[in-house]
């Protein structure tokens, strides 16, 4: 029988191969740039005092970030998501991951780099919405 704790991080990762949440680590020590930016502005509880976990995996995904309390994963894709399979990946993993009630928000570099205020804009309504009271 699981104890509280290991319950909690079984949700957390929703059943992650250990394979997935090394590779998160490796990815955590890897970031680009505009996730650099972006980890600045919602790690220690910045934003509405939710908990972000950077490179986090999530069954056999790996989010940019990802808040557990409202289940929020936000993506930062640079150009490699602008190919037709990229795309396509990004969708059926969004479809995926909805199931589990997981919402997504995906912001490219640019806007990372040049209207911060506009992201974290977007960040805030999206953690308010699914808030509920937490």
């Amino acid at each position: 029988m699981l104890n509280k704790t290991n319950e909690y991080f079984d949700n957390l990762n929703l059943g992650a191969e250990i394979k997935n949440q090394t590779l998160a680590n490796d990815l955590r020590k890897r970031s680009t740039g505009a996730e650099q930016i972006l980890w600045e502005q919602l790690r220690n509880r910045k934003v509405e005092g939710v908990k972000f976990r950077r490179q986090h995996a999530i069954r056999q995904f790996i989010a940019d970030f990802y808040c557990h309390e409202v289940k929020l994963i936000i993506e930062v894709d640079g150009e490699i998501h602008n190919i037709e399979t990229m795309k396509e990946r990004d969708e059926v993993r969004t479809f995926e991951l909805q199931k589990y009630g997981i919402s997504i928000i995906r912001f490219t570099n640019e806007e990372i780099f040049y209207d911060m205020n506009k992201v974290m804009e977007k960040i805030r309504a999206k953690l308010k919405e699914r808030n509920h009271g937490i």
